[in-house]
């Protein structure tokens, strides 16, 4: 049975990459089951080295926060700076870098209490811009995800991986009053 109670949400640290990994296997699983393999690709994160680094360096970098039901896991959010391959923004900003939640609670709100705490974290911070990128290939689904959570697509781009197809990407943005 799903608990359907909200999450708690609490900073991450350096004990918490491995959750942040469970949650991009079991999300890269669930595409790949869907054919949707142009966003993360079909392979898990938990074996990628480089994604293994990327965790890491999340968890320690002072930026996660995970999304509990429980002591579970069921959602993480990174924000810090920009990633090199977006375009810069033109303000102060607070970059989500990464969001990802647990597919078996999947249209429960975690991705959107997540984005609404980035908002928070920004506005703490006295910045009035939210960026985020995503995966803006096949259908275009997730791009209209983010509209529907009050982001603007501005920045298309694409991130061009030797050996790989191209990655097409979207930058949205978030205006904060």
């Amino acid at each position: 049975m799903t608990d359907q109670r909200s999450p708690h949400l609490r900073p991450g640290g350096p004990a918490d990459a491995p959750a942040v990994l469970r949650l991009l296997d079991d999300a890269t699983a669930w595409l790949v089951a869907r054919g949707r393999t142009g966003q993360w690709g079909t392979g898990p994160a938990s074996t990628d080295p480089r994604r293994i680094a990327q965790a890491e360096a999340w968890a320690t970098g002072g930026g996660l926060w995970l999304a509990t039901l429980g002591e579970h896991p069921v959602g993480a959010l990174v924000v810090g700076a920009a990633t090199a391959y977006v375009p810069p923004a033109t303000e102060p900003e607070l970059y989500v870098n990464l969001l990802v939640t647990d597919r078996a609670h999947a249209g429960s709100g975690i991705g959107g209490r997540l984005l609404a705490y980035a908002a928070e974290l920004a506005r703490e911070r006295r910045l009035g811009l939210l960026r985020v990128d995503c995966y803006a290939g096949d259908d275009g689904a997730l791009v209209r995800w983010y509209e529907r959570q009050g982001f603007t697509a501005t920045d298309p781009f694409t991130v061009e991986r030797p050996g790989r197809d191209p990655w097409p990407g979207q930058v949205l943005v978030r205006r904060l009053p």
